[in-house]
């Protein structure tokens, strides 16, 4: 059985799970980059040409999606990067700072294009161009959706912190390249001229929202949360299937990036030398890391009736007591 699970390792060498990640989220961050500079490009144009506050708030927010996509590329090549002698766990939370950047943008769009739809709401201005500005932004959404489904691939097989921001960026472009065909609608055709600077604040608030979001997931990463409950019931329910691992207690886990991290103490029978119980327990260790790749496991042992004098948690924080 042992052989087999050898043999498996030496043909890890050449699909290593974290390369073909890299290789993913890096493809997504450039796709979404080509995706931006062709927008704004048509949406400057078009901005220009109907005087929408719409087409502006779409144009600032593509802008921003550009800028954006480049600091996720940035953050997700960063994080790929192998650990080093400085960064001995790797560089994973590149990724959520590069996420953390890019809530900043998002809120200062927001604050912007509701800026811009009350000078409106003030002024009441009109806009011209219907069928251009029509025309931009379905270009604009057939884009976009081609772009999200592209980017939702590899949010399934990568679970990216930072493509995952850049995904919401995108889902309110295709909300405000909408908003932009409805305001020129209702402004052009049916002359209500409110409908312009409305909507502009509604987009406004749903930036806003998604910046909330994201932010709140890229904390997460910074400050060490635990895994979700049902993450850590899946690997406690996983070390059942070991027997020389009955004795786990002080289970801590936490995320960096596409690393994870799991360490936990095991009592041990008092009278195993210390290479029986090394023995048994790195077994268990290989097994745990194929069944939980990108895991990185660390075992702690405890000689049985041993009680820990100084223990980094209160008891009531430990997974089981003596």
């Amino acid at each position: 059985m042992s052989g087999g699970h050898h043999h498996g390792h030496s043909h890890h060498g050449h699909s290593h799970p974290g390369d073909e990640r890299a290789r993913l989220t890096s493809r997504a961050a450039l796709a979404s980059i080509a995706t931006a500079l062709f927008l704004v490009a048509i949406k400057s144009y078009a901005a220009w040409d109907t005087g929408s506050v719409a087409m502006l708030g779409s144009l600032a927010d593509t802008a921003l999606d550009l800028v954006a996509s480049l600091v996720t590329l940035f953050g997700v090549s960063w994080a790929a990067m192998p650990a080093d002698e400085d960064h001995r766990f790797g560089h994973g939370k590149a990724e959520a700072l590069a996420a953390l950047i890019q809530v900043i943008l998002i809120a200062v769009s927001a604050i912007v294009i509701a800026w811009r739809a009350v000078d409106r709401l003030m002024r009441g201005e009109v806009t011209q161009g219907l069928e251009l500005g029509v025309g931009v932004s379905l270009v604009a959404m057939a884009v976009t959706i081609a772009l999200l489904a592209y980017q939702r691939t590899v949010i399934r097989r990568t679970g990216s912190v930072a493509i995952r921001t850049d995904h919401v960026h995108y889902q309110s472009d295709l909300l405000l390249n909408l908003s932009v065909i409805v305001s020129l609608t209702l402004d052009q055709l049916l002359g209500w001229h409110l409908a312009d600077p409305l909507l502009g604040l509604i987009i406004a608030a749903w930036l806003l929202y998604g910046a909330w979001r994201a932010a709140s997931h890229s904390v997460d990463q910074l400050m060490d949360r635990e895994w979700n409950e049902a993450e850590r019931a899946a690997f406690l329910s996983a070390t059942r299937d070991y027997p020389a691992l009955s004795g786990l207690h002080d289970l801590r886990t936490r995320s960096s990036g596409a690393h994870r991290f799991v360490q936990f103490h095991v009592w041990v029978p008092g009278d195993w030398t210390v290479r029986e119980a090394h023995d048994r327990l790195d077994e268990c260790e290989e097994s745990l890391q194929a069944r939980f790749p990108g895991t990185e496991i660390i075992i702690h042992l405890d000689p049985q009736g041993h009680t820990d004098r100084e223990t980094m948690l209160p008891s009531s924080l430990t997974e089981a007591n003596p």
